[in-house]
Order: C-alpha cells, then sequence, then structure tokens
C-alpha cells in the first residue's frame, strides 16, 4: 500500500520512517527507546524496476516515503507504475534504462541527481535468465547474460559509488541469488554471473574500507528461487516450462531488499531455504551441488513442454509486469495433471 492505494505488494513488516542518513528518535511514554536510520526523504535508484522485486520494492519504499527512481526497459510500465505511487501520494520519476549499455546507466544517475540532489541507496536488480544445458544454449544467449547480469551491474555500482565518493556516504545493494553460492545445473551462466556479483561486492568493500570510506556500504541480497515473473522472461532451452521447487513468495525478499537500505549486510541470504543452502555448501558443497542438480533435473521433468525460446533477455515482452509470477499457481496444475 502507498497512501490508500493497493499497488500489488504488501509488506510483510511494519517500519517508522524519517529521514534517509539521519536517526528519527523512538519514543515510548516519552521515553527515548531508540535511534535508528529510516528511509523516508531518501533518493533510491531502482533498476528492473518494472517487474518482481523491483517493482515491489519501488511500492514499498515508495509508501515509506522514499523518492524511487524507476529504471527498466519497459517505459510503458513503468509510467503507470509511477503514476499510480503518485496517485498514492508517494514520489517517482521514470529513467527508462538497459543495463547493458553504459551510457543509458550514467545517463540514469545523472536524472536521478538532478532531480533529486544526490543517491542515497541504488540498487542493482536487473537479472535474467536462461535455462538447460550448457551446449544447448545459444552462445550468444550466455553472452547477454554477462552483459546484463554482470557487466550491467559493474555499471551501476560504478556510477553509485562514484556518486556515493562525492556524497561521501551511500548504500549500494546488488541483489545475487542463492546460485552466488551453490552452483545450479541447467542455469550455468546464470549461476557463474551470480557468483561474479557476490565476489564483486566483497572485492568493492575492501576496496572501500581500505581508502577510509567506511560511510560507503555495500549489501548483497541471496534469495532461493522465488515466484516472480523472472521465470516469465527467462530464456528456456530446457524443453519444459521453467519451475523449481519449494519456491519463496516475493514478499520476504522485498522486505529484505527494503531493510538492506538502513542495514546493509555483506552478505544476506533471505529466508530458511537460502540459508540452508548456503550452510549446506559450505559444509558440504559436492554433496550440497549433486542434491541441488538432482532437483533442479526433476523439476524440469515434471513441468509442460514447450518450445525453446530467447524470453525476454533481448528484447522486453508484454508479460509479466506484476510482483508475483503465478508460477506456483501453474506448478500445482502441472502437479495435479501428472497425479491424474
Amino acid at each position: 500500500m502507498v497512501g490508500g492505494a493497493d499497488l500489488g505488494y504488501k509488506s510483510k513488516a511494519w517500519r517508522v520512517v524519517a529521514p534517509a542518513g539521519t536517526f528519527q528518535l523512538q519514543t515510548f511514554g516519552g521515553v527515548n527507546m531508540s535511534e535508528q536510520p529510516t528511509i523516508a526523504n531518501a533518493t533510491v535508484v531502482i533498476t528492473g524496476a518494472s517487474s518482481g522485486f523491483g517493482r515491489g520494492t519501488a511500492v514499498e519504499l515508495a509508501r515509506q516515503g522514499a523518492n524511487v527512481v524507476l529504471a527498466a526497459r519497459r517505459a510503458d510500465v513503468l509510467d503507470a507504475l509511477a503514476a499510480d505511487i503518485g496517485a498514492a501520494g508517494g514520489t517517482a520519476i521514470v529513467v527508462p534504462t538497459d543495463v547493458s549499455d553504459a551510457s543509458a546507466v550514467t545517463k540514469l544517475a545523472a536524472v536521478a541527481v538532478e532531480k533529486f540532489g544526490g543517491i542515497d541507496v541504488w540498487i542493482n536488480n536487473v537479472g535474467v535468465g536462461a535455462l538447460g544445458q550448457f551446449w544447448d544454449i545459444p552462445l550468444e544467449d550466455h553472452a547477454r547474460l554477462v552483459d546484463v547480469n554482470l557487466k550491467g551491474l559493474i555499471y551501476g555500482s560504478h556510477v553509485a559509488v562514484r556518486q556515493f565518493l562525492t556524497q561521501e556516504n551511500g548504500t549500494l545493494i546488488n541483489i545475487g541469488s542463492v546460485d552466488s553460492e551453490v552452483p545450479m545445473a541447467y542455469q550455468s551462466s546464470y549461476a557463474a554471473t551470480k557468483a561474479a556479483v557476490l565476489s564483486l561486492s566483497r572485492s568493492l568493500t575492501e576496496e572501500l574500507r581500505l581508502a577510509g570510506h567506511e560511510e560507503i556500504k555495500v549489501g548483497t541480497i541471496l534469495p532461493w528461487a522465488v515466484d516472480t515473473p523472472w521465470w516469465t522472461h527467462t530464456a528456456n532451452y530446457s524443453g519444459h516450462a521453467p519451475r523449481m521447487a519449494a519456491m519463496d513468495d516475493p514478499a520476504i525478499v522485498v522486505d529484505a531488499i527494503v531493510a538492506a537500505c538502513t542495514d546493509p549486510k555483506e552478505k544476506q541470504p533471505v529466508g530458511v531455504k537460502a540459508h540452508g543452502a548456503n550452510l549446506s555448501h559450505q559444509l558440504f558443497p559436492g554433496l550440497t551441488e549433486r542434491l541441488s542438480a538432482n532437483t533442479a533435473g526433476s523439476e524440469i521433468d515434471k513441468a509442460t513442454p514447450v518450445p525453446g525460446s530467447a524470453g525476454s533477455i533481448y528484447e522486453p515482452m508484454a508479460e509479466g509486469t506484476t510482483v508475483d509470477g503465478g508460477i506456483r499457481a501453474r506448478m500445482k496444475k502441472e502437479d495435479g495433471a501428472r497425479r491424474g
């Protein structure tokens, strides 16, 4: 909810709001209880804001009083989202952006600074996928994943950190995956790029520390498989509709991203399954990778047969503009039909 309007996302958490980078004094019965940083009046750039985590995060941050800068390729979808946020009392501007274009990402930062005077939080949320056996996925699709998931994240991180250095503060949030820790069969290039996301974030944290810029924070979010339109948009050469076991609800990831805006963690698995996979891989890496691969293979066999497709990795598609992807509902039907 932003104001009184339902924009398709409901947070599972309650928070108190105040200007970002400041502390609001919390009181109870006139007694000071705590001082906590909050997000109201902060300027937050969100890439991949047209659906999934990006859309949910934009709605929740706007509800809490942040100025949100919406970036994605689908300008019409962003315009509609910004209008809804504005009608509900929030503040949002639209900057159509393909993050694989370095000049477009530079423009995104410039527009945010020109409009709001600075950037408090930058969220690198864009991530595209390609499912199937490594050798069945076209080489150009593998390259496109690197262009978007890694190079696009590098572009965003670079412009954000340079702005933060000018301001002497700021928070960068990179969206990784459980695949950042546990390599996943049938998602080879995606897993490789997400491992790179975590590595880049960690290296950047240490460089900032060594340079004496510890007021600039970097956090990395690691979700489990989540029911968002990512599965609709992914390139798919597996021969079956994309799915994964025990998908999480996107709300828990959105809440983790919002919380990281004021309390970023270097490595933040989200949810019980992501925490479990992370710990299991640290203790039993070979076994964890084998079990994960077996699970992925089993899920492919359960799904409806579909022809191969590049999805939306090159050009955006009209489908999939919500936070929830509807994948769990489709999986339930597939499982029911198989049992029947």
